[in-house]
Order: structure tokens, then C-alpha cells, then sequence
């Protein structure tokens, strides 16, 4: 009895069994399959090899890569000769994408003066190892400049920050003769100023010693800061105290006298008698 009783468990088991695995293939193909979207590519301009600013591009210098056509780069390329002859004006690492932003007008032509937006100047400047901040200016990075000298015929030297957040175009060597006629290298940082500014750094660079004070790239606040006199920093207190005014004699003023008053004789028949009257 008990062998029946298991043997028709088992086979209601198994049915039920079948019948579930039936009911959950019959649901999956019954499903509907989602095909995966392809994400159509594109090609793309980047950089060879890393670039420098001014280099005019050609065909050794770009390459083509894939890219996502759903996530396009503004002002970038698809194809190679868009590129082509024309100049960086910023450095580029390789791989980097070349963008319409990174590159000169074709008609400004390569090198140095492409890299000069229209309305600027760049005006080269002669230093030193120490005023060049021990080798660390280099392009793309921002520097004041101070002039150092003595103003007029005050015989006092004065130090003042005449240009604030100035780009350093390009910082090389440039070949010059010493007073025997022997030539030696120096250093020169070309800078990228207005027009304005152009003849403020070429006075200074004349007329003065300038020195460079480099800052961090985004730091771009303009503070302008006080001149400061050599006989301040040499002052134990700090300052120097004002010189006191100069003492000017005074004439005093002569006080006016009055005028003296009218006298009038007034003559009544016999009568005689004089009259006072003031002069205001």
C-alpha cells in the first residue's frame, strides 16, 4: 500500500515537473529578443606625436582614430587635410585631438606669428638665469613684470610691478656680441602683450632692470601692488617716516588804516559850526 502511495507521488511529481519546464520554455520564446544597438564610429584628427606650438601640421603629424559618432568633440576634425598647413597655437601631448580652438587661421601663415592673436604684440625681453626664475618660465605660463631703477634724479632705487598675467609666448636663446665682439648666448622670453603694454615692457626693458615673477596659470587676479622704495626696505622700522615740511617765512600783513573822516563846516547866518561825518 505504502509502495503505491509513493510510486503515484513520484509520477505526480514528475508531471507536475514537465509541465512547469513546458509553461517556462513555452514564456521564453514567447519573449522578445532586444537586439543590441550599434553605435555607429567615426574617424577623428589627433596628434602623432606631441607637438609643439607654431609647428605648421602636416601629413606625419596627425593620424586618424575611431571615435563614437553619438559623442562628437566641437571643432573637431574628420579628415586629415582639413588640417593640414596649418600652424598650433598651443602644445599639444600625442593622441590629443587637433581642434579648430588649437589651430591658426590657414592664412596666418607658421611659426611664432601665428601663434599671435589679432590685437596683440610679442615683444621679446634679454634675462638672465636668475630673473628667467631658474629655467621654470616656460610657454603657457604666466609672469609679472617688475622694473627696478631710480626714477628721475631722486637717487633712490624703486621697485614696481609694471605688467600683471603676462603669457610667456616662447623662452630660448638668442645670440649676441659681449663688448670684445665675442658672442655669447642669452637668454630671451618673448611675451604676449597689447600694444599698450608692448611699449610699457620695452621702457622697462631699456630703461630699467626687469625682473620676472612667475604665478600659477589660474591665478588671474590683477592686484596691483604698491611700489617699493629702496630706502623702505633698508629702513630698520620698516618704512621711512615722511620728511617733515619744509618751514616758509610769511610776511605779516600790514592791517589797513582807516581813512580819516570828512569834516564839513556848515555856516547858518552868524552861526558857524563843523560837522563830522565817516569816510564809509
Amino acid at each position: 500500500m505504502n509502495r503505491r502511495r509513493l510510486l503515484i507521488g513520484l509520477t505526480a511529481a514528475v508531471i507536475l515537473a514537465v509541465l512547469a519546464s513546458t509553461f517556462v520554455y513555452r514564456q521564453i520564446r514567447q519573449a522578445p529578443v532586444v537586439q543590441k544597438q550599434q553605435v555607429p564610429a567615426t574617424q577623428i584628427v589627433v596628434a602623432a606625436m606631441p607637438l609643439a606650438l607654431g609647428t605648421p601640421l602636416d601629413a606625419h603629424d596627425v593620424k586618424l582614430v575611431p571615435w563614437p559618432g553619438s559623442e562628437p568633440v566641437p571643432g573637431m576634425f574628420t579628415r586629415t587635410q582639413d588640417v593640414i598647413g596649418r600652424a598650433l597655437i598651443t602644445n599639444v601631448v600625442q593622441n590629443e585631438p587637433i581642434l579648430s580652438a588649437k589651430l591658426a587661421p590657414r592664412e596666418a601663415g607658421a611659426g611664432l606669428p601665428a601663434t599671435i592673436p589679432e590685437g596683440m604684440r610679442a615683444v621679446s625681453v634679454a634675462v638672465n638665469q636668475v630673473i628667467g626664475v631658474a629655467g621654470f618660465v616656460q610657454p603657457g605660463t604666466m609672469v609679472d613684470v617688475i622694473a627696478v631703477g631710480t626714477p628721475g634724479n631722486s637717487g633712490t632705487q624703486l621697485a614696481k610691478t609694471v605688467l600683471e598675467d603676462v603669457k610667456v609666448l616662447a623662452a630660448g636663446e638668442q645670440v649676441q656680441q659681449d663688448a670684445q665682439g665675442k658672442p655669447h648666448t642669452v637668454p630671451v622670453v618673448t611675451l604676449l602683450v597689447s600694444p599698450e603694454d608692448a611699449d610699457t615692457l620695452t621702457l622697462a626693458a631699456t630703461q630699467a632692470r626687469i625682473q620676472l615673477a612667475l604665478r600659477n596659470t589660474i591665478d588671474t587676479k590683477i592686484v596691483h601692488p604698491p611700489a617699493v622704495l629702496q630706502a623702505e626696505l633698508l629702513s630698520p622700522t620698516g618704512a621711512v617716516a615722511p620728511a617733515s615740511p619744509r618751514r616758509r617765512f610769511v610776511r605779516p600783513r600790514a592791517v589797513p588804516q582807516a581813512p580819516p573822516p570828512y569834516v564839513v563846516e556848515v555856516i547858518n547866518g552868524s552861526q558857524r559850526q563843523t560837522k563830522t561825518f565817516p569816510s564809509h
